[in-house]
């Protein structure tokens, strides 16, 4: 088995956002050389996420506003007690989930219909990454 690691880094602009990083993850794919296995990519931050799902505009912001009302901002949490204001943004994560696997098949992501992969930023404006981990055979 073969192994390839590389990592995508990120400051967004904005304190909450949506990154389609498919071709990034696909170029890294090609370049690792593995035809058939699978691609792990997990954010390494415990206030962002990493998602499978349809890159269509409405949809970000469906998702962006679910997120709000399930873990909104709230002054109260306990987490703030710490001196941080981002609860809301680790239990966004949560909800998202911190990593996706993706099937590898003749050396391309082999996804469904519409499938992309995002990187989801719940506490933005810093520098954070995310590891892409190819695993499989050449």
């Amino acid at each position: 088995m073969k192994f390839a690691t590389e990592y995508l880094w990120f400051n967004t602009e904005h304190h909450r956002e949506y990154i389609n990083i498919t071709d990034e993850v696909e170029e890294i794919v090609r370049k690792s050389g593995i035809k058939e296995g699978m691609v792990l990519v997990s954010a390494m931050h415990i206030t962002a996420g990493v998602y499978v799902n349809d890159a269509e505009s409405g949809l970000i912001s469906d998702i962006d506003k679910w997120l709000e009302e399930l873990a909104p901002f709230d002054i109260n949490y306990n987490h703030h007690r710490t001196g941080e204001t981002n609860g809301d943004s680790h239990l966004k994560s949560l909800l998202i989930g911190h990593e996706v696997i993706v099937p590898i098949t003749d050396g391309r992501l082999d996804f469904g219909p519409w499938q992309q992969i995002y990187y989801a930023e719940f506490d933005g404006q810093r520098r954070k990454r995310v590891i892409v981990k190819v695993m499989g055979e050449g």
